[in-house]
């Protein structure tokens, strides 16, 4: 029996999607077992694949869990994918090939925060959800310049965007896919209108709902998803309606929540997918 790695955080009961997860793994004929991947007695090479999940721990040391990904010769998704999408440099980067993105400047360390004179968010380039994240008035610079500083002081470049008023009324539209397929799309509510130590794991479910994606949001999704970004085991694109159209929020490949409590089916699928990587 082939004998898979579901790669998480140290906590309990820390994804939600996990026990489906492991459930749909053992009726498509797979071993799976839940590793911490900062765990040094798991004997990763006794796996066939690694899958990388609710590692959500890693932003604060990156280059640790980079370290980690690239010694794992059969890992998904794969590593340059990882290394890619887990530093939101990437959105410059898609920004420059075409992609709409939510209007995005970067202050790394040592330079001085210019900020919009428009509600704004500033969060850490590198980061999971809204942890470290923070919504400003457009005169709160002060307390912004301090939340810069502090990120800065942990040696992390920071993103600072205008916030888009229309998460407040509609959320984030997130879609799913798997196996380079749409799978599904949930809406998520505003987190960051909330103070940080509000924003705990059922805070966060309470903000989920499921969704109808619209034609032009998955058309966006479909054009990120080509080249090396094709077919990957899953998939989440973010976008935020806009003005002008459909913008990307975030590009998640790495470890982002699939929502599967809310499409049961779609562990199932996800679970085939990790078979026919092993057949």
């Amino acid at each position: 029996m082939k004998r898979v790695a579901v790669a998480t955080c140290r906590g309990e009961n820390v994804d939600v999607d996990t026990p489906l997860l492991l459930s749909a793994l053992e009726r498509a004929g797979l071993h799976a077992d839940l590793c911490v991947w900062d765990d040094v007695t798991v004997d990763w090479e006794s796996y066939d694949l690694t899958v990388i999940r609710s590692t959500w721990d890693y932003s604060p040391r990156r280059l640790e869990f980079l370290e980690w990904a690239k010694a794992r010769p059969r890992l998904l998704n794969p590593y340059d994918v990882v290394e890619y999408s887990t530093d939101k440099h990437y959105l410059a980067d898609l920004a420059a090939s075409g992609v709409p993105i939510v209007p995005t400047s970067f202050c790394e360390r040592g330079e001085t925060p210019i900020f919009p004179d428009v509600d704004f968010v500033v969060k850490p380039a590198v980061g999971a959800g809204s942890i470290d994240a923070d919504r400003y008035r457009a005169r709160e610079t002060e307390r912004a310049s301090a939340h810069v500083a502090a990120l800065h002081a942990k040696g992390r470049s920071v993103i600072i965007q205008p916030y888009v008023q229309t998460v407040d009324l509609f959320g984030e539209h997130a879609m799913i896919f798997i196996d380079g397929e749409f799978s599904h799309a949930m809406a998520k509510g505003a987190m960051l209108n909330t103070p940080a130590d509000a924003r705990d794991a059922l805070f966060r479910r309470e903000q989920m709902t499921r969704d109808v994606t619209e034609p032009e949001a998955l058309a966006l999704a479909e054009q990120l998803l080509v080249g090396r970004f094709a077919k990957l085991l899953y998939a989440r694109v973010d976008v935020v309606a806009a003005p002008s159209g459909w913008q990307l929020m975030e590009l998640e490949l790495v470890e982002p929540s699939l929502f599967l409590t809310f499409e049961p089916s779609a562990a199932d699928r996800l679970a085939v997918a990790i078979a026919g990587r092993l057949s």
